[in-house]
């Protein structure tokens, strides 16, 4: 039954896009608009190559092409050179954080120990992990945060986050993330880039978003007044390129994040970036 639904994907696949032709994010619309459900097309996006756009800008035309977030998540996978673990008729995997994904932090399997690329265990690609109650590290998916400035606009430099009236917003009030603290991240960095670019934060949750303010003169004010977010951090080096960091037990209950670097600066447009969050209850 499998090798017959296989064959119906890539005879409906054939239609519409030409064979041989590698997959990108307007090919992955096309099949979307034409009615493939989410199963057909994740199945497509596993079993073909594929050249994705998974910036800030290439996730959230995804979005305004009204896709899913499991196909969303199907091609930030395919694009870090792993595929969905989502067969046709079956549900994500819970953990598997992404905006409006469920997960839960500290529910998934893992195994501590190094890998044939002598990183560890579940690191194979630049990106956010987070670690498994085992000891393992899981791959995060990114949610989109937009900046507004007091100026109505601050540029977002490739080497970090100016450090002035910048103000975030993440869609939804509540991360897709459950987990409880301490919360251990790990950061596989681009070679251009340092681990004092990222920002560990606290979000505020207003209405159905949630907000952070990266210094002071913006959108977040208390009685004494504005307040940055900014949790300090004391990165470990785990390997080349390879940082682990810690949200201690003592922040308590609340919406967190972790920012990396910015690389949105087209004028006149609000800038937009990725953050990693995590929810925790208690």
């Amino acid at each position: 039954m499998r090798k017959i639904l296989l064959g119906l994907v890539f005879l409906l696949f054939s239609s519409l896009i030409p064979a041989q032709q590698t997959l990108d994010n307007d090919a992955v619309i096309k099949l979307s608009k034409a009615g493939l459900s989410d199963d057909l097309i994740i199945t497509t996006i596993n079993a073909s190559p594929g050249h994705y756009d998974v910036s800030a800008d290439g996730l959230i035309a995804l979005k305004a092409a009204q896709l899913s977030d499991k196909v969303v998540a199907a091609i930030v996978l395919r694009a870090n050179g792993t595929s969905s673990n989502t067969a046709p008729g079956t549900a994500p995997a819970a953990g598997v954080g992404s905006a409006g994904t469920a997960g839960n932090l500290n529910a998934e399997p893992g195994s501590p120990g190094t890998g044939p690329n002598g990183l560890p265990v579940g690191i194979d690609d630049v990106g956010v992990y987070r670690q498994s109650p085992t000891g393992g590290w899981i791959s995060m998916l990114p949610e989109i945060v937009n900046f507004q400035s007091s100026d109505k606009l601050k540029n977002i430099a490739s080497v970090g986050i100016m450090k002035s009236d910048l103000n975030g917003r993440i869609e939804g009030s509540r991360s897709s993330v459950n987990g409880t603290l301490p919360v251990v991240f790990a950061v596989y960095l681009p070679e251009t880039v340092e681990i004092t670019e990222y920002l560990l934060l606290r979000l505020h949750p207003v209405g159905n978003a949630r907000t952070f303010l990266s210094a002071a003169g913006g959108l977040l004010h208390t009685q004494a007044g504005a307040q940055r977010d900014e949790i300090d951090f004391q990165p470990e080096k785990l390997a080349p390129r390879l940082y682990q960091i810690t949200l201690p037990a003592t922040e308590g209950k609340g919406e967190y994040g972790l920012l990396a670097p910015g690389n949105t600066t087209t004028p006149n447009k609000e800038a937009s970036g990725k953050i990693y969050t995590v929810s925790i209850a208690e």
